[in-house]
């Protein structure tokens, strides 16, 4: 091999090699022969070169040539030589020249090919993870993953620029209540105790803050086990970063400069220098989600003004209904926002027929709407009408709520009702980011971020009757709700604040509680005792105890970044060895079951699942 180990690769001769003699290593992209010439496409991970065996070539060549088939690896050896000018080709790099064969070495045969590789993103998804080694030579997966890698220098090129240690976190650690499900790992060396994989390095890097290392970032592997889905896995990458004597707007300006940076570098894309900011209640009364797609408009309206003086009563009883209930909730110490109906103007939609409506019904129902009402405007612009649908019970008001909905004729209103105004909301942002998919209005190559900042810090449990936590227990309060933490905690506000690209959380962050005596009140509200919070945080709340400076922080996820940039809807295609939807890795067939000597190393055994489970 050391006398055929390549000399260039396969992207890198240009015509001005013309007359070197050269060595390729890479694998048969393709193979023609015509009549007593033959031509091979030799790839690798640079480009691919065209080789050349001429007429008149040495029998044993020939023979080589003739055993080839696509993947095979091998070394070639040959003379550069400009292609005539007719035989330029000019869709490859090195398009102007050809590799004249003089010497072919076979390095390794491939069996028949379960898929073309050039074909691999048009293969389904369980044959390309079953041989993810094929697939990663096609050039989609080349592109992506090069993507990857220069995402993550660029990140560590800003990072340091800005003063930042990369430090490394545990990946054994203690098992704490963080949202989803902990991977635990069994102690060989301590019978009956565990590891957890870190869901996040959020504890750690706190406690790096009370260590005095004020600005931290880790490009870090997370676990999580929970359902996968096209942006999720069950172990992920993020960018993790935490800084000491910060606000809110120094994490969210240096996070804007990161990204800036990454998406000039990579993409050379210029993006806006500030985002679009919105608050919590913003996003969900107009874009019925946190996580708003921007590169299309189409906001969501309040059509509760309309409903009085209209004779539809479904809609009367939704709101009559949310009020009885956010009456009852105020009597027992709870605030809920009560009913709502929303509607939302579909541009130029007048047209949809009846079964693309009962479509889109269909899909505000996954979303616990009891149904979709529908209006079209016709007449002009002066004097514009209702049709269809419910348009008969608004017939007097008509004029007035295509101007309060600034609709247009041609333009189709759809309306979600709910004694609860956040399944009106959610369901009807559904439908709108259904009808952004659908129309087109989602490109791919346009990025749209936007903060959404002042989120609630806490959730109520109805099920559990208790108060949780929205994000996680170590977010601070906004200074104005620590008065009224404990009386009103559906009202308080935290630090908390998410970047969305083009309706994806691209990343999540708050300032953090400082304060061991401000801890203990969130532990109290949201129910965990002191013995417990001993138990669980006992080691970060007893660091908090020796001077912890004010500190807050921000984990982009890097696959769902790269994801984006590259244009994908799932971060398997930017991960090298994904799982597939049902956490299984389909190439080498985790997990799996191991040897009873392992689990009786490990004190463990075995438990069939019951019916039930």
């Amino acid at each position: 091999m050391e006398q055929m180990k390549r000399t260039t690769n396969c992207g890198a001769l240009r015509k001005q090699d013309a007359g070197k003699t050269v060595t390729l290593n890479g694998w048969v992209h393709r193979k023609r022969d015509h009549g007593g010439i033959s031509f091979i496409n030799l790839r690798d991970r640079y480009g691919i070169t065209q080789v050349v065996v001429d007429e008149g070539a040495p029998p044993e060549l020939s023979a080589l040539v003739g055993e080839l088939r696509n993947e095979y690896c091998i070394a070639a050896e040959g003379k550069v030589r400009s292609r005539p000018e007719e035989m330029v080709n000019p869709d490859m790099a090195t398009g102007e020249i050809e590799v004249v064969l003089d010497r072919l070495v076979i390095l390794n045969r491939a069996e028949a090919l379960p898929f073309q590789i050039d074909d691999a993103d048009g293969v389904k998804e369980e044959l390309r993870l079953k041989y993810r080694y094929l697939d990663l030579r096609s050039p989609g997966m080349q592109r992506r993953i090069r993507l990857r890698h220069e995402v993550s220098f660029a990140v560590r090129e800003w990072m340091t620029s800005q003063g930042f240690y990369e430090i490394e976190t545990p990946t054994f650690i203690k098992s704490t209540p963080e949202g989803a499900r902990d991977y635990l790992v069994p102690s060989r060396l301590y019978p009956g105790k565990f590891y957890a994989l870190p869901q996040s390095p959020q504890l750690y890097k706190q406690i790096l803050m009370v260590g005095g290392f004020d600005k931290y970032f880790q490009i870090a592997r997370c676990y999580r086990d929970e359902d996968a889905r096209g942006d999720r896995q069950p172990e992920f990458t993020q960018i993790d970063i935490e800084m000491a004597f910060v606000s809110r707007d120094d994490i969210v300006a240096l996070t804007e400069g990161l990204f800036g940076y990454v998406f000039k570098k990579c993409l050379n894309r210029d993006i806006p220098a500030r985002f679009t900011r919105l608050s919590y209640e913003e996003a969900m009364e107009w874009y019925g989600t946190d996580k708003p797609d921007l590169r299309f408009d189409m906001k969501i309206r309040d059509f509760a003004p309309y409903v009085g003086s209209g004779g539809f009563q479904a809609f009367k009883d939704a709101l009559a209904a949310g009020e009885a209930d956010r009456q009852a909730g105020a009597a027992k110490g709870i605030a809920l926002v009560g009913g709502g109906v929303k509607a939302l103007v579909a541009p130029g939609k007048a047209d949809y027929s009846r079964k693309q409506i009962e479509e889109l019904e269909s899909h505000a129902k996954i979303y616990r709407a009891k149904g979709l009402a529908w209006m079209k405007v016709t007449g002009t612009t002066e004097t514009p009408g209702l049709e269809g649908g419910i348009a008969k019970f608004f017939a007097e008001t008509a004029q007035d709520i295509v101007k309060g909905l600034e609709a247009k004729p041609g333009d189709l209103i759809l309306i979600i009702a709910d004694s609860r105004r956040k399944v009106a909301n959610s369901a009807l942002g559904a439908v709108r980011s259904k009808l952004g998919r659908d129309l087109g209005l989602c490109d791919p190559n346009q990025f749209a971020f936007v903060w959404i900042l002042d989120f609630p810090l806490f959730e109520f449990n109805e099920e559990e009757h208790r108060w949780e936590a929205a994000h996680h227990m170590f977010s601070y309060p906004q200074e104005q709700y620590h008065s009224i933490l404990e009386q009103d905690p559906g009202s308080v506000k935290g630090d908390l604040y998410d970047l969305v690209l083009n309706g994806y959380e691209q990343a999540s962050g708050s300032i953090r509680i400082h304060d061991p005596e401000l801890q203990k009140r969130i532990f109290k509200i949201v129910g965990i005792d002191p013995a417990e919070a001993e138990k669980k945080f006992g080691f970060l709340t007893e660091a908090f105890k020796f001077g912890a400076p004010p500190h807050g922080g921000i984990a982009p996820g890097l696959d769902r970044l790269v994801m984006l940039m590259a244009g994908e809807t799932s971060i398997k295609e930017v991960i090298p060895f994904p799982k597939n939807s049902f956490a299984v890795s389909l190439m080498d067939d985790s997990p799996s079951e191991v040897e009873q000597k392992q689990l009786d190393e490990l004190h463990l055994a075995v438990v069939p699942p019951t019916k039930e489970s």
